[in-house]
């Protein structure tokens, strides 16, 4: 029976990848196995990095990314106040002085937000940024990387949404996990993500100390004996951080349709650009279609003050799901959290977070999604503004 509510992700699973997934139950390792390596090398050649590690989720991958550049109790860490919660938790323990910086009309952190936290807070060394490639697009890297040189800080892509995504720099192409502006990039493929392996995460880095560090913490620490077998010896503390082959199986599948599925996220995307322009100045999307974009997400600006008081997001996402649509936050800011609000007193300026968190709103946008399901989504949102702007 068909399920007629319209979520704003959702994974597609065909039969091939149900064969593939089958095929490795039968493998004689289905942990530490071939299906793990070969994954990690099609990153590798799909992102044009020197190195890539799997593990069970994003998160784990951010934690990685920590450990591996040596993050300790008070180092400075600067990250976008507009992110899920992972790489602000997996920082926090570590022990890091973590500040929260305001972002731009993107929603992302860009060079002129970390200049402005630093001179806030007048901070004089950085151990790490933390860039987040906000519904899949890597807006300002090229920018960030640029204060390397002066501030000497590691930069972390937190690429969970852009996993396939593309930029341009000076005319040339850059995969997403190249790192060829950053030192790690780390993804995730949760279901809702450009591939799944149910849940997993991956990080890419041309650092060889990274990743080697990286790869003993993902598996307790552990140093094997090359010649011996059955010796092993503990380097350091470590977690169980591993993919399984099954779930490699199941990445090394969606691989395969991975152009394909990013493609019919644009064509989504694009439909979208071009009928809710028409809904300007009550609706915004970005000023420009990103075709490089793997459009994870498809984040609109609802300007809630044109309807007047009685009006705001909540209103908009209840109206929304009376009709079996259902987009999502993307995201609260992370200093809103109880738990998080103790460390408001490192907070940047926030005044375009605060903005962006009252009118953004994440669409439907998934390989499944097709043309009826748009068009109820587009025909809505103009029900809604007809229903609730001024002098209607």
């Amino acid at each position: 029976m068909k399920n007629n509510k319209i979520f704003y992700g959702k994974q597609h699973i065909n039969i091939t990848d149900k064969d593939f997934v089958n095929k490795a139950l039968y493998s004689d390792l289905i942990s530490s196995g071939d299906y793990v390596k070969n994954f990690e090398k099609k990153i590798s050649l799909m992102c044009k990095s020197k190195y890539s590690l799997v593990c069970n989720s994003g998160t784990s991958a951010l934690y990685l990314a920590f450990y591996s550049i040596g993050l300790k109790k008070n180092d400075v860490v600067l990250m976008p106040s507009i992110n899920f919660i992972s790489s602000y938790s997996m920082c926090k323990n570590f022990g890091a002085k973590i500040y929260l910086t305001d972002v731009d009309e993107t929603g992302q952190i860009s060079q002129k937000n970390i200049l402005n936290c630093i001179k806030k807070f007048n901070i004089k060394k950085i151990k790490c940024i933390v860039s987040m490639h906000l519904g899949g697009s890597p807006r300002n890297i090229i920018n960030i990387n640029k204060l390397k040189k002066k501030y000497k800080f590691f930069l972390i892509e937190d690429a969970c949404h852009a996993f396939g995504a593309k930029y341009i720099y000076k005319s040339k192409v850059f995969s997403v996990g190249s790192c060829k502006n950053s030192d790690i990039c780390t993804f995730s493929f949760h279901p809702i993500k450009s591939i799944t392996t149910g849940e997993g995460g991956a990080l890419t880095t041309n650092n060889k100390l990274i990743y080697e560090k990286s790869k003993l913490l993902r598996s307790h620490g552990i140093v094997k004996n090359n010649k011996k077998h059955w010796e092993y010896d503990i380097d350091n503390l470590g977690f169980n951080f591993r993919l399984s082959d099954i779930n490699c199986a199941l990445g090394l599948s969606q691989l395969k349709t991975l152009k394909k599925f990013i493609r019919k996220r644009n064509l989504i995307a694009k439909y979208y650009h071009k009928y809710l322009s028409n809904m300007f100045p009550y609706v915004q999307t970005n000023e420009k279609y990103d075709k490089l974009s793997s459009h994870h997400l498809f984040i609109i600006r609802i300007n809630f003050n044109s309807f007047g008081k009685k009006c705001d997001k909540d209103i908009f996402l209840n109206f929304m799901k009376k009709y079996q649509i259902y987009p999502q936050y993307h995201y609260i800011p992370i200093y809103k959290f109880r738990f998080y609000q103790k460390e408001v007193e490192r907070l940047s300026i926030i005044k375009n977070s605060e903005r962006y968190y009252k009118t953004a709103v994440s669409l439907p946008i998934y390989f499944d999604l097709n043309i009826k399901e748009i068009i109820k989504v587009i025909e809505f949102i103009k029900k809604f503004i007809n229903m609730y702007k001024k002098n209607v």
